[in-house]
């Protein structure tokens, strides 16, 4: 595996941009990995602190590395943890405690909060508005961004956004056509929001910063995105091993006008 710095030949010192649009000097040490370990359920979503730790969401496991994938914090979590996202010292998750995909609205969704050192739970908010469950979950300009489950043909996807203090703010429209289960994952990367979708094949959503179609795109990133460089994101895949245990990967890729997004470096453990 080549580190993103040497991969791209950028300097020790590169500026990043943060999930919240922020630009920051730091060292660059994200890199395709495999996060170590086994999991009982399947990766729902990844994260990084923007220096040095990637985040896991294993469903039912909340896990803490290094940047070469090296458990540093392995949290149990209550059944059903999503996609989360990294803002101010802290990871937002996405939670449902309900059902998923239900026209009747019978989720019950939340955000759970945890400091992103320790992994301690820090506080919970009810986030009802989203009615078919809470799956997703991405900051920008310090409001949070909420995404989940959708019923069959349903021939778009909606963003609840909150404020800091998870204050419901307005429900947002994408204008996408149906995506299976809606949507599992996002992140505000470079000015865009990018979002992982299930399906066959799975689809990325490309939206601009007020939820406009910039693309729909046959790539998987359903189990996790996070952006670590201004052009440069990290896609999740979720194999298994032959006794189905769950195991987490992240390659480095790139956006592509026509894919949508590219990978550049593929985990080889």
């Amino acid at each position: 595996m080549m580190s993103l710095t040497l991969a791209l030949g950028l300097s020790s010192t590169p500026f990043i941009q943060s999930a919240s649009g922020t630009a920051a000097r730091e060292q660059i040490t994200f890199q395709s990995v495999k996060c170590e370990g086994d999991y009982q359920h399947h990766l729902q979503g990844v994260c990084t602190n923007e220096r040095d730790c990637i985040y896991w969401s294993f469903t039912t496991a909340l896990v803490k590395t290094n940047h070469k994938g090296r458990v540093l914090k392995n949290q149990p979590v209550t059944n059903h943890h999503g996609d989360l996202c990294f803002h101010e010292g802290k990871i937002f998750v996405a939670v449902n405690l309900g059902r998923f995909n239900d026209r009747d609205g019978n989720a019950d969704s939340w955000v759970y909060v945890y400091d992103a050192d320790t992994l301690e739970e820090t506080s919970k908010h009810k986030t009802p508005e989203v009615f078919h469950g809470a799956g997703g979950i991405g900051v920008m300009q310090g409001d949070f961004y909420v995404v989940g489950g959708l019923p069959d043909g349903i021939e778009e996807n909606y963003v609840y956004q909150y404020d800091s203090q998870f204050q419901f703010q307005r429900k947002h429209i994408i204008r996408s056509g149906w995506t299976q289960l809606g949507i599992q994952t996002a992140t505000f990367h470079n000015g865009s929001w990018w979002f992982g979708c299930y399906g066959t094949p799975k689809i990325l959503l490309k939206t601009d910063s007020g939820f406009r179609m910039q693309g729909r795109y046959k790539f998987d990133a359903s189990l996790g995105i996070a952006g670590v460089h201004k052009d440069h994101l990290l896609a999740a895949q979720g194999p298994r091993t032959k006794d189905q245990r769950c195991l987490g990967i992240v390659n480095l890729v790139r956006p592509d006008s026509r894919q949508g997004l590219v990978v550049l470096e593929r985990s080889n453990e």
